[in-house]
């Protein structure tokens, strides 16, 4: 499969666009307490997050060895309406992302958020953060299964009119690197956000990218950009302002 310049952009949210953790440690926290359980460290929650609320609170609860149907069934509902509640609570984008965002927008490409949190929180969070700039926003709803499943992904590119071959895909997660390259979509891997380098790639990430500007000096949004196979036998891997051929 061979790309050019690509079309649509499907960014993750937590830890790509928004900084986030913090929030969701409140949050997380939050609920613990509620439940007269002990908050934990908000570093913790790099690795609670990223596959959806539910289980996020699974592993809050594991984390405290207070994990029962019980205490799930009351820790889901709490969590969400907590994360509701004030999804903008400590959120920022990383340095330069706006830039870049609004940078790609005026070069034509059209843009899209795809997240595991719950949608209204993720509406709220972009609205607050980015306003009008996303050309669709979409969190977790009841009839989209959660990433990594790729059906998400590649109702976005349906609904964009393109081929999955005509999307990038970035995120911060082991989750996020499953996603996109399931769909069929160029994956890059972010290291500004949650997990690390060895995560991503293991993962799949066929380009990982060390800070927001990075974004705008991909192949594939440049314009013309020549035929390139990313999913052959070798893979880009962007290293510290370098290209490291890796095979994949």
């Amino acid at each position: 499969m061979s790309i050019q310049r690509a079309k649509v952009l499907v960014f993750d949210l937590d830890g790509t666009i928004l900084y986030t953790l913090e929030s969701i440690a409140r949050a997380g926290n939050r609920m613990l307490e509620a439940l007269g359980l002990a908050a934990q460290p908000v570093d913790a929650y790099r690795y609670f997050c990223g596959d959806g609320s539910d289980n996020l609170v699974r592993r809050c609860l594991k984390a405290v060895n207070a994990y029962n149907e019980e205490n799930f069934k009351k820790g889901a509902a709490l969590n969400r309406a907590l994360i509701a509640e004030d999804a903008l609570y400590a959120v920022r984008p990383y340095e330069g992302m706006p830039e870049v965002l609004k940078t790609l927008k005026e070069s034509g490409f059209s843009l899209a958020v795809f997240s595991n949190k719950p949608d209204e929180a993720v509406q709220a969070a972009i609205r607050g953060t980015y306003g009008e700039l996303f050309d669709l926003v979409r969190g977790q709803l009841a009839d989209i299964p959660l990433k990594p499943d790729p059906a998400g992904a590649l109702k976005i590119a349906e609904e964009f009119g393109v081929r999955p071959a005509d999307c990038v895909y970035f995120g911060d997660t082991w989750t996020d690197m499953q996603t996109g390259r399931a769909a069929g979509m160029y994956t890059c891997g972010v290291l500004w956000g949650y997990r690390d380098r060895e995560e991503l790639l293991d993962n799949g990430a066929e380009c990982l990218l060390e800070r927001p500007s990075d974004i705008l000096s991909l192949p594939m949004l440049l314009a013309p950009c020549p035929s390139f196979e990313p999913r052959r036998q070798q893979g880009l891997v962007k290293r510290a302002g370098t290209m490291e051929k890796r095979m994949i």
